[in-house]
């Protein structure tokens, strides 16, 4: 399987590889026509079925459908009583809808680095720094399906009464190693885990999301909430057989799933394992084949991770330009994306409040980078998203991998 630069220019052939795809056929199609056909499309019973088989999947007490990852990560905040004035410590590096849900809650996101090491998740040592009066969540991210260090940060929210909040929304399938024992993430570790079916995730509904947790109060909240707090289920209304009247007794939001996307969402888990196993074979493949470029720096698997690959980033040498790398892949018909951003260096972060640890709700670092968030900003300028899905053959791993060594060579 080795990388010829030569070997691969002769006989290449242009070919179209998309960074993602989902795996969708008559199955899902069929599973769609139930509710369909049966006239109930909103939230009802297909929901309540994939709940009840969501959690069975991932070893949760409790799994509430809604209609996002960031609506999931919205409820679990507001679970947490997240509100004005709290800060919620988490990183900076993934995408803006982590820190966006913090900022609905009326909170401030107070940013920690990642590690130095390519899991581009989390380092769990700079949390108990970045932990005030004012902390009243450790908001995780499982960045790109790879778990992060969760018996560490777990660990940090317990002795300190922290509650810790996971978002998982790339990582259904993976799993981390947990009292001797790998077990799925989602069970949850923390205290709630949410997770994303949008359609770039391993397994989709084309958007929409599931709150995983063991607490019961917390599960009933996430329910009453999702439906504008109406104190009787629009499902338990239809099915009455006398007069009921709900009332609004706080303010609640529009967070439901559909019945038609929970029934494409029930035979999507049924592929979860199969999904899964194949990304794993095809990310030690370009393990295999991209250690041998030349300073091109592949993603660590720690030895407590199981990842599902929701995504392959790899790390460019120092002399390679990210979008001319991307452009060269493009040319060659593969689509690849830029590393995952940071939100503090967004527009939009240069009006909302957040924090580095280096003031009160703002960072004072003078020259437009965080001295705190390096590895952050180097991992959204220095890597790329390379293409990884279930139905991608060896000879297109090969063909990508041979096309970003033509890319690395010409830097």
């Amino acid at each position: 399987m080795a990388v010829s630069r030569t070997d691969a220019s002769k006989a290449r052939e242009i070919r179209e590889i998309p960074v993602a795809k989902p795996v969708l056929d008559e199955r899902e199609a069929e599973a769609a026509r139930r509710p369909i056909l049966s006239g109930w499309l909103a939230q009802g019973p297909e929901v309540e079925a994939f709940e009840r088989e969501f959690a069975a999947a991932v070893g949760a007490r409790h799994a509430c459908a809604v209609s996002s990852s960031t609506t999931a990560l919205h409820l679990a905040l507001l679970a947490a009583s997240v509100g004005p004035g709290d800060q919620v410590v988490t990183v900076s590096h993934s995408h803006i809808a982590t820190a966006n849900a913090i900022r609905y809650c009326g909170a401030t996101p107070v940013f920690v680095d990642i590690e130095a090491e390519p899991t581009y998740n989390l380092d769990w040592r700079r949390v108990q720094g970045a932990l005030t009066r004012r902390t009243r969540a450790i908001l995780c991210v499982h960045q790109m399906g790879m778990p992060c260090d969760l018996s560490r940060i777990v660990d940090i929210g317990r002795r300190h009464e922290i509650p810790v909040i996971e978002d998982a929304a790339c990582a259904v399938g993976s799993e981390v190693l947990w009292n001797g024992r790998f077990e799925g993430i989602g069970r949850p570790h923390g205290d709630v885990a949410c997770f994303s079916f949008h359609r770039g995730n391993v397994i989709t509904t084309g958007d929409g999301g599931m709150l995983t947790t063991a607490r019961p109060e917390w599960d009933r909240k996430f329910r009453l909430l999702r439906e504008h707090a109406a104190t009787v289920p629009e499902t338990v209304r239809n099915g009455a057989r006398c007069v009921i009247f709900e009332a609004y007794a706080q303010l609640g939001f529009h967070y439901g799933l559909t019945d038609i996307q929970a029934a494409v969402g029930r035979e999507q888990l049924k592929r979860l394992p199969e999904i899964v196993g194949r990304r794993r074979a095809i990310a030690a493949r370009y393990g295999q084949l991209l250690a041998r470029i030349q300073g091109l720096v592949t993603p660590v698997e720690p030895a407590f991770a199981r990842s599902n690959w929701q995504r392959y980033c790899v790390r460019l040498p120092e002399a390679c330009d990210q979008r001319r790398v991307i452009r060269h892949l493009m040319e060659a018909g593969i689509s690849s994306r830029r590393g995952i951003t940071c939100a503090h260096r967004e527009p939009a972060y240069a009006l909302e409040p957040w924090s580095c640890g280096s003031g009160p709700d703002r960072c004072a670092c003078p020259d437009g980078r965080c001295r705190r968030l390096l590895e952050s900003e180097r991992a959204q300028d220095r890597s790329i998203v390379l293409p990884l899905y279930s139905q991608m053959t060896d000879d297109d791993v090969d063909y990508v991998a041979g096309v970003l060594a033509d890319a690395v060579a010409a830097c």
